[in-house]
């Protein structure tokens, strides 16, 4: 049972990067080999439309044929029974290069064929077992406002579709500076932001261990 953790943030040992440590506990807990991935460490660019993995008779096997310093990181990805990919929301998005990482993971698995069902056939004959935890500096009525469900959903969508199952979690209103008084952002009150870091964001690590336990859970089953 193999689990795979994919940090889409430029930063380590902070917001995304929590969430994502104390999904891969919960997934230890349950048994499964853990591995965490940091994207900024490598190299590499999204898809290229090279359409390898779309040729008639193709040998990729869901795998992108492209090689740079993402591809290692993309047969790890494969081989998982459990994915789990974090990023922060920059401008109503996940970071560049969690999409680039999306991009060349979930497009060589998706066909262009159809099933006389409607359903499409995939490179693979099992079930991955997928999360995605974003992490955001604006509070959930907020980021409610100003759709961010709506711009992030499509991903999770994605992930469905082509591995079959997929689960997302937030963390909204996280706390950004490690010194606010450093920073022009007089729109945030530094003590709200440490409140809801001392209150609120432990019960965040405490739903994204439970998501790395039951996503576990499941591909066991």
């Amino acid at each position: 049972m193999k689990a795979l953790f994919v940090n889409g943030s430029p930063r380590k040992n902070w917001n995304t990067h929590k969430m994502l440590e104390s999904a891969m506990q919960g997934a230890k807990d349950s048994g499964a080999e853990c591995e965490m991935i940091h994207l900024y460490d490598f190299k590499y660019k999204g898809c290229v439309s090279c359409f390898a993995c779309k040729l008639k008779n193709a040998k990729t096997n869901g795998l992108c044929a492209y090689r740079d310093d993402l591809r290692p990181v993309l047969e790890k990805a494969l081989e998982s029974d459990v994915i789990v990919v974090g990023s922060p929301v920059y401008f109503s998005y996940p970071t560049g290069m969690m999409r680039s990482f999306i991009e060349r993971f979930l497009f060589p698995i998706m066909s262009y064929n159809v099933n006389p069902d409607g359903t499409r056939p995939r490179a693979i004959d099992r079930t991955i077992y997928s999360g995605l935890i974003y992490t955001m500096n604006c509070p959930e009525d907020l980021a409610a406002k100003i759709h961010y469900p709506e711009f992030l959903a499509p991903n999770e969508q994605a992930m469905k579709i082509v591995l079959g199952h997929c689960e997302t979690l937030c963390a909204y209103n996280t706390y950004q500076f490690s010194d606010y008084s450093r920073y022009e952002c007089n729109m945030f009150d530094e003590n709200v932001k440490a409140e809801h870091k001392e209150k609120v964001f432990p019960e965040d690590l405490k739903k994204a261990y439970e998501l790395g336990k039951r996503l576990t859970e499941m591909a066991k089953a």
